[in-house]
């Protein structure tokens, strides 16, 4: 495995990658990694000929209050286990690197970020957006990989290819749970060993609402209220929003009527955790992209 730290170094490594024929991969993370990011890792090698990991903690997408400074760097510890899963290119650029003068041009893609977590972190997708389509020309992979957990980022970087014709694939993976049920995050670390057990209520509140569901439940607030419930009977749980959304443009629906995306975000601890579920009420036809 080589590590680089400039753009210069990466275009001169894929270019010879994809003169000798070989289908690029990038797995593009802000390190602490956990078996989340490993099985986009694994994911790629096994499609790929060669794959990319890159590690930024990517400034833009933080607001002011947010966990930048603070944010879990374990660069030795993600250096390995890249190495151990045999990637071969691992991107650790700087700032500097990155953001070599102030950014003037922005990637921005409308409507999607204004629910979910865009309501709260309103300048987040731009910066999401923005590196990752840094990232994309730099790197020109044939494939991307993200995780299921981060279900709207997914919906905005597919509707910000498809918008600019860029030429990635994008790829989800599933998401990978810790055995209490908790969808693994970096921010886990932040959590308590008590924390932890507690978290393991948003999981158990998509998985009643999922059950409602196959019983014949289709009104979005009803399930909404049975997903609260669950929630709030966790002491150090404070919910920043539970919502039903169409997969694709991530609109609230108020009836399920086809493939939902439900989604939440709950405040336990010191962590700010995010979750989701896709569902298909019983009987109803595929009328959404799978992510």
């Amino acid at each position: 495995m080589l590590q680089v730290e400039t753009v210069k170094q990466v275009r001169e490594y894929v270019a010879k990658a994809r003169a000798a024929g070989k289908r690029i991969g990038l797995v593009p993370t802000m390190g602490a990694l956990h078996q989340g990011h490993l099985s986009l890792v694994k994911a790629s090698k096994a499609q790929c000929a060669c794959t990319v990991v890159s590690i930024f903690v990517n400034p833009t997408q933080f607001g002011p209050d947010e966990d930048l400074q603070a944010y879990p760097c374990t660069l030795d510890a993600d250096r390995q286990a890249c190495h151990d899963l045999g990637v071969d290119l691992l991107f650790v650029p700087t700032v500097q690197q990155m953001y070599p003068q102030p950014q003037l041009t922005w990637v921005n893609v409308d409507k999607l970020p204004d629910h979910l977590c865009g309501q709260s972190r309103p300048q987040h997708f731009r910066g999401v957006c923005t590196v990752v389509a840094k990232l994309f020309n730099i790197v020109q992979p044939d494939l991307a990989y993200f995780g299921q957990k981060d279900a709207q980022q997914l919906a905005i970087l597919r509707r910000m290819a498809a918008d600019l014709n860029l030429p990635v694939q994008i790829q989800a993976c599933p998401i990978v749970r810790e055995p209490n049920g908790l969808a693994m995050s970096s921010r886990n670390r932040y959590l308590s060993s008590q924390q932890r057990q507690q978290a393991r209520c948003l999981n158990d509140a998509l998985t009643h609402a999922q059950q409602l569901i196959n019983a014949g439940q289709r009104d979005a607030d009803t399930l909404i209220q049975a997903i609260r419930q669950i929630i709030d009977a966790c002491p150090d749980a404070q919910v920043d929003y539970i919502s039903l959304v169409d997969p694709e443009l991530l609109q609230p629906m108020s009836v399920l009527d086809r493939d939902a995306l439900i989604a939440l975000a709950v405040k336990i601890g010191p962590a700010r955790l995010i979750d989701n579920r896709l569902v298909r009420p019983p009987g109803t036809t595929d009328t959404a992209k799978q992510t």
